[in-house]
């Protein structure tokens, strides 16, 4: 007799279906598992052994062949303990088979038996609601993988726990999903002192979802302005947290709590390698792009990432995913984010102040933001001048807006942009294109002309002239505005034009 259950492998964000097969043979005792499995998956024998020792359940002196199929898909990780487990003790009738192949499982062992949160608990739920089956976890991972109402999941916090609902003795009660609530720290835009434009171009970027670059001196307040993106966003939907959480779960960054509302926010250091950004390594993981899924991906000091890791930028800023691609795996990942960079105007940082001007102006700014790539520097929407902040401004009172106002005004041009585009594939202004751009986006006779001569005048690219529409789009969202106009054109340019002659 071959008793099976089943689990899943992951391969990127999908989970594909796998059969546990276990067999008892004569023979030798011995305790072998097939199908690629990887050096995790190898040592669950001894996990599950000790597993059931602890719980007085003795094996049979045969011999246990456990087979994970298919059997050409490398399978790893810790998950793959219960599964195994279960279609053991299912192939020595210690809980009926015809439950365990009901079901799908994932969960590691510790060696009392005990249930271990693992990664992946959320697209196995969306795996098992496809299957038609229910699904087993440990109980750290209950509140986020019922958050996919399609599935009935059972979260238990041991072995004993799980065999003694197959036998009817005491059933699991399915679980409830959960949210977790994060804090921003307090960090609120009336902090910043002075830096209105600023401000001003990143409610445009939160609100359109554009890509914004600001180049300044240090302690302009680049970093300070970013870090309070996020008190401005809105919170996901139901949809984009699903999305954002499944990433997330493969990556184990949820918590048990289960998963969050709050927009990813990523900051990763100018050291940080291409695989750590893009993608990749061992098993293709998610990278920083891909974990900032609908959210924001912050990138301080631009110019100090390596040259082919910000160029590995630029497909992925376009299409809104990236393909990890190695000899074993085509991985696809979405990565839909809000690029934010800042960046000093050279290598001193002063080139813009007549004060302390750097004796090697002005080809100490060219070469240091010439490290960033013609075609990289085209796809920001907004490029912004970031001046330094006057020793008397900082002794002003609080009176610039907070960020709850603000969030406001960013959450209804949002919900307009939802309305707008329901039913494409498209959610905010920066997603539109073609047909769909012209129709929403294009400018009155007014702002036809003007912005047909900025673009012969300073040269603008296709792709330039569409970001200023998008950005022009927005700007009229945000003022309530059915139409673009040539006063939304007017700014949309000045955030593209001023910011490429600073910049210059």
């Amino acid at each position: 007799m071959v008793a099976r259950a089943y689990t899943v492998a992951f391969v990127g964000i999908e989970a594909r279906p796998v059969e546990v097969q276990c067999a008892l043979s004569a023979g030798l005792p011995g305790f072998a598992i097939v199908g690629l499995p990887d050096k995790a998956v190898s040592e669950a024998r001894e996990r599950v052994r000790a597993a059931l020792t602890a719980m007085a359940i003795a094996l049979p002196s045969k011999k246990i062949t456990v087979n994970l199929s298919p059997a050409d898909l490398p399978k790893e990780g810790s998950h793959y303990d219960l599964p195994i487990a279960l279609a053991l003790l299912a192939a020595i009738g210690a809980i009926p088979a015809e439950e365990v192949e009901h079901t799908v499982s994932l969960g590691e062992l510790s060696l009392d038996g005990s249930l271990v949160a693992v990664t992946g608990a959320l697209p196995a739920a969306m795996a098992a609601a496809e299957a038609g089956r229910s699904l087993v976890v440990p109980r750290a991972c209950g509140a986020e993988a019922a958050w996919v109402g399609a599935a009935r999941v059972l979260a238990a916090p041991t072995l004993v726990a799980v065999i003694r609902h197959f036998t009817g003795q005491a059933p699991l009660e399915p679980a409830e999903p959960g949210e977790v609530r994060e804090d921003t720290g307090g960090r609120d835009l009336a902090d910043v002192k002075g830096q209105e434009r600023a401000k001003r171009a990143m409610e445009i970027a939160a609100a359109g979802r554009h890509h914004l670059l600001m180049v300044g001196s240090p302690g302009s307040g680049k970093s300070m302005l970013a870090a309070r993106l996020p008190s401005i966003l809105p919170p996901l939907t139901p949809q984009e947290a699903l999305e954002t959480s499944m990433i997330h779960s493969l990556a184990g960054l949820i918590s048990e709590g289960g998963i969050s509302r709050t927009r990813p926010f990523r900051e990763p250091h100018h050291t940080a390698s291409m695989a750590a950004i893009v993608g990749g390594g061992r098993g293709a993981k998610p990278g920083e792009i891909s974990l900032a899924h609908n959210g924001v991906l912050f990138l301080d000091e631009f110019p100090e990432f390596p040259r082919p890791v910000l160029e590995t930028l630029r497909q992925p800023v376009e299409t809104g995913e990236v393909v990890v691609a190695r000899a074993n795996a085509h991985v696809h990942y979405p990565c839909r984010f809000m690029l934010v960079a800042a960046a000093n105007p050279c290598k001193c940082g002063h080139l813009a102040d007549a004060a302390r001007a750097c004796s090697r102006a002005p080809g100490c700014g060219e070469d240091y933001l010439g490290r960033i790539s013609g075609p990289l520097m085209d796809r920001f929407d907004l490029r912004l001048d970031v001046p330094p902040v006057a020793f008397t401004d900082l002794d002003l009172p609080d009176g610039g807006e907070p960020s709850a106002v603000v969030a406001e005004r960013v959450a209804r041009a949002r919900a307009v942009q939802t309305a707008r585009y329901e039913g494409s594939h498209a959610r905010v202004n920066a997603d539109a294109e073609g047909a769909a751009l012209e129709a929403v986006a294009t400018p009155d006779a007014e702002g036809r002309e003007m912005l047909l001569k900025a673009a012969e005048r300073f040269g603008l690219s296709a792709r330039g002239y569409h970001r200023v529409l998008r950005v022009a789009r927005t700007i009229a969202d945000l003022e309530g505005a059915q139409s673009v106009r040539k006063p939304h054109v007017a700014e949309a340019l000045a955030y593209r034009i001023a910011g490429a002659m600073a910049l210059a």
